[in-house]
């Protein structure tokens, strides 16, 4: 391959961010109904959050926005990539998924299946 080619090559390529990426700071809740995550996303839009979820995994990712190009601000007002992976226990009931999103606090409801409640079985006498 000549260097030409290699150059050609290199510029096709997809650009990595060059931002820096931060763990999600969560806090995750259980109940007999659901689990509950609680995440700090601060300064993330509706827009700029996904959330996905496949048979074992939970993934967040976020990005805040807010440096204008060119523009030097201090680290805490710096774009910012947010990311956090879980594994999710079996029983999830997956179409009933909720989230929302506040203030910069994501709150994603994970429903258990109705066969994983506690359930109270009646006692008949006779």
């Amino acid at each position: 391959m000549t260097t030409k080619q290699l150059e050609k090559q290199s510029s096709d390529l997809e650009h990595v961010r060059n931002r820096p990426a931060k763990v999600l700071c969560v806090d995750v809740f259980e109940n007999q109904n659901e689990y509950l995550i609680v995440a700090d996303v601060p300064g993330v839009t509706q827009e700029n959050l996904k959330i996905n979820v496949d048979e074992s995994e939970l993934l967040l990712e976020g990005t805040r926005k807010t440096t204008p190009a060119g523009v030097a601000l201090a680290a805490e007002y710096e774009d910012v990539d947010y990311r956090r992976k879980f594994g999710l226990p079996q029983g999830i009931d997956r179409e009933k998924i909720q989230a929302n999103l506040v203030g910069g606090v994501l709150r994603l409801r994970l429903p258990k299946a109705e066969a994983l409640r506690p359930r109270q079985i009646p006692i008949q006498a006779e």
